[in-house]
């Protein structure tokens, strides 16, 4: 968050006065402005070898090599603009996984099979 918007955010309660340090996604704008934060930061990258919703990053290449590459360059970009990860919510190095309640693999974007259970476990009704 710019330095001269953080008093914008503070707040009082018993103990204190308090602002944040960093964008809470409880504002209003906060999703729309942070997408755009994102899509300025990562535009060279999106839909080439990476791709961004929000708070949701998929670093992707075809080849190992090409990948560590691409990490390289998006890591570099956070670095730049002191942006930090969830190091909890990170996956790195994998061959496939979810992205946005679906299944990204070399195939291409699946159904994420959790989520379609109950369409799949269905039974159908006598008629």
């Amino acid at each position: 968050m710019h330095e001269d918007d953080k008093e914008k955010t503070s707040f009082i309660i018993e103990r204190g006065t308090y602002c944040y340090k960093v964008m809470p996604f409880g504002l209003k704008n906060a999703g729309a402005t942070y997408q755009r934060l994102v899509n300025k930061i990562f535009k060279e990258q999106i839909g080439k070898t990476m791709e961004v919703y929000v708070d949701d990053m998929l670093v992707k290449a075809l080849k190992r090599a090409d990948h560590l590459k691409n990490l390289t360059e998006t890591f570099s970009l956070l670095c730049q603009y002191r942006m930090k990860l969830n190091l909890s919510k990170c996956t790195f190095g994998v061959s496939s996984g979810r992205f946005l309640g679906y299944l990204v693999t070399q195939r291409g974007i699946e159904a994420y099979p959790r989520q379609i259970k109950a369409i799949l476990e269905m039974k159908c009704l006598p008629q």
